[in-house]
């Protein structure tokens, strides 16, 4: 009885959790709440544009500096990995305290290499990237009658051929009264509950205050009298009002002059709820297009799909069931009147050339394909989230380390089955599965780490971070892909239905090259997934948040269901015309929309990042896109493979043929 009340306890400790009004938190992601007059820390992340593709630190630039010396925030892989480096900053507000004309520093004169530097950051389109409480700042400015959204601010502006700076900021504050998620004890009213049951929420509760909900910023350029500027300290009032005006500029940027910053915040009580603050990035422009061009590509093609699929089981279906109805006599007299699929019955399971390598590649595509679905899905269910910075590189490295296991077990097993049982040799096959992705992946990322550390950037891996992945490769996912490749020789083989001859058959001269149908059966993947990745690459190239996991989710499946179909149909075409070669074949089937994506990519670089200048930054792009499409298609290759060896063994599991 006593465990009975213990469940109905807990029971409805969730059901309270589950109605209450005050949002569902994710761990790590609870509110945080600020008393009147307490210090608001804004922070920097590296500097951005989308010329270079390459980021720099914030205080690489004449930028004033805090007090306290300049101080790295605690970061996580994620956060390395994609080159953020958020330090402190000088700004500092008291929550709910209005200030205006604060004064900030006064630079040291520019020297020649500073004021050539800040000029190229100006002409790069450089953004400056604030953030309060985890919020990025975010800008709005007009276009043709319509509001533009945008995170950050640019360094400065270019007018006829002068160069200005946004010397003044002006932020606002969004702030909303702190809601204590609903106490569970107190619901329960039982003593014993609150023991079991932590509550939520500090012991001074009953005192009001704030939840930081949004951030604002309007750069402006405001050329301050130098010389009042001389006696004052950081953080004491400037002598004259500042009219923030961001239609105009005035301070100018000239060698051996220094620059004047300031700034003012203003906090503005709000309706959005702290759970709903991140709704302002992600409506960026375009959303209502993107659902929209989502939903259309999902339709067409699940309609395409789905019409090849009944043609293709409809004619198979009906060839066994035809056959299947014959005698003895009338089978033996239909093999030797057709031709097709039937006669290559003794070398369709004939081992490939560079079957090692086709095994090695097929666990590798498991990994990656694994890895994806449980990040997408961990992303949609809100795990990794915006507002969780790098967690969602962190998850896909660790989800990627731990399915080494999977990656050595089906490796094996399908180095085993090739060799009807043999298990010589599978530990090469684990060691090549673990080294081959990640060996390719280390080559492309030092090549271009090389070229990010000789151009200062944040963006390159620091040597430290480089030995700590070293490390989890050979530490973690080396040993796991090992082991899974033990449990691999340790499972029974597949075995194959039909026997092998000893000397293989002659294929007949076909009217086209069957490489040629290879290629051109990617276009039906890449019709899955080209509209959806041109928001990813938006995401990834040009600052934008990316945040419809659960529409990718969606995606990713339709793109699996398309990619088993168009190599399963590849493959009938190919037995049916007496080609049996079909183990590559099938891989590269559904393999080669890596090709179409990696054009898809040329045509983004040359359409939609015009302004990336430099060839160091187009060899970046062409680097990481090398990157991304050689994951895509051992994922996608491995989809085809599996779905028509599983095909080709039914097909011939289903009937016998002597």
């Amino acid at each position: 009885m006593r465990s009975m009340d213990r469940v109905g306890i807990w029971v409805l400790a969730i059901l309270s959790v589950v109605h209450s009004s005050f949002g569902f938190y994710l761990p790590g992601s609870y509110p945080h709440k600020y008393e009147v007059g307490d210090y608001l820390n804004v922070k920097v992340n590296s500097l951005t544009s989308i010329e270079t593709e390459m980021p720099f630190s914030y205080y690489s630039l004449p930028f004033c500096q805090p007090s306290e010396g300049i101080k790295d925030s605690a970061e996580n892989l994620g956060e390395l990995l994609m080159g953020d480096r958020i330090e402190n900053s000088p700004y500092r507000f008291k929550m709910f305290k209005n200030e205006s004309e604060i004064f900030l520093c006064q630079t040291d004169k520019l020297s020649a290499d500073s004021f050539k530097l800040l000029k190229k950051r100006i002409d790069e389109m450089y953004q400056v990237n604030p953030m309060l409480d985890n919020l990025p700042a975010i800008r709005y400015t007009k276009k043709d009658g319509y509001v533009l959204r945008w995170t950050g601010y640019p360094v400065g502006i270019k007018v006829q051929d002068v160069y200005y700076v946004f010397n003044h900021l002006k932020f606002k504050v969004l702030v909303h009264k702190y809601e204590e998620a609903a106490n569970v004890a107190r619901v329960m009213g039982t003593g014993d509950a609150a023991e079991v049951i932590p509550t939520i929420g500090k012991k001074d509760s009953d005192v009001p205050g704030y939840m930081v909900v949004g951030f604002e910023v309007v750069p402006c350029s405001f050329s301050h009298n130098g010389d009042s500027t001389k006696k004052l300290k950081m953080y004491e009032r400037y002598t004259t009002p500042i009219k923030c005006d961001s239609t105009s500029v005035s301070m100018s940027v000239k060698e051996g002059q220094s620059i004047v910053f300031s700034y003012e915040v203003s906090f503005e009580e709000s309706d959005i709820k702290w759970p709903s603050r991140w709704d302002a990035y992600l409506k960026m422009e375009g959303s209502k297009v993107h659902w929209f061009s989502i939903l259309n590509s999902l339709m067409v093609i699940t309609f395409l799909a789905g019409i090849v699929l009944v043609i293709f089981l409809r004619t198979v279906r009906r060839d066994l069931t035809r056959y299947e109805e014959l005698d003895k006599e009338a089978q033996a007299q239909m093999n030797e009147e057709l031709s097709g699929w039937k006669l290559v019955v003794g070398d369709v399971f004939r081992a490939p050339s560079n079957a090692s390598l086709l095994c090695v590649m097929v666990g590798d595509g498991v990994q990656i394909l694994g890895m994806a679905v449980v990040t997408i899905l961990f992303a949609a269910l809100g795990f990794m989230s915006p507002a969780s910075r790098g967690t969602l590189i962190t998850g896909m490295l660790f989800f990627y380390m731990i399915l080494g296991i999977a990656a050595g077990y089906v490796s094996v097993r399908l180095w085993r089955t090739i060799g009807c049982g043999d298990h010589r040799g599978w530990m090469s096959v684990a060691w090549k599965a673990a080294c081959f992705f990640p060996g390719i992946a280390f080559l492309i990322l030092t090549t271009l780490n090389f070229l990010l550390w000789g151009s200062h950037s944040t963006g390159a891996i620091p040597f430290s971070l480089f030995v700590i992945l070293i490390l989890l490769w050979f530490c973690i996912s080396v040993p796991l892909t090992l082991i899974g490749g033990y449990f691999g020789a340790k499972a029974p083989h597949i075995e194959f239905p039909v026997r092998t001859n000893q000397i293989p058959r002659e294929i007949p001269a076909q009217k086209y090259p069957s490489w040629l149908l290879v290629l051109g059966a990617g276009t039906l993947p890449f019709g899955t997934l080209f509209i959806e990745l041109f928001f990813i690459m938006s995401s990834i190239w040009m600052g934008r948040v990316y945040y419809v996991f659960g529409f990718l989710f969606v995606v990713m499946i339709l793109l699996v269901v398309v990619c088993a179909e168009v190599s399963l149909v590849l493959t009938y075409m190919h037995l049916c015309v007496e080609d049996y070669k079909w183990w590559w074949k099938s891989f590269f089937a559904s393999g080669s929309v890596a090709i179409y994506i990696f054009i898809y990519s040329i045509n983004y670089l040359v359409f939609d990042l015009k302004s990336l200048s430099g060839p160091v930054s187009a060899t970046l792009y062409l680097g990481y896109s090398l990157f991304m499409v050689l994951a895509i298609m051992l994922a996608t290759g491995t989809i085809g493979f599996l779905s028509s060896f599983w095909f080709v063994h039914y097909l011939f599991s289903s009937v016998k043929l002597d």
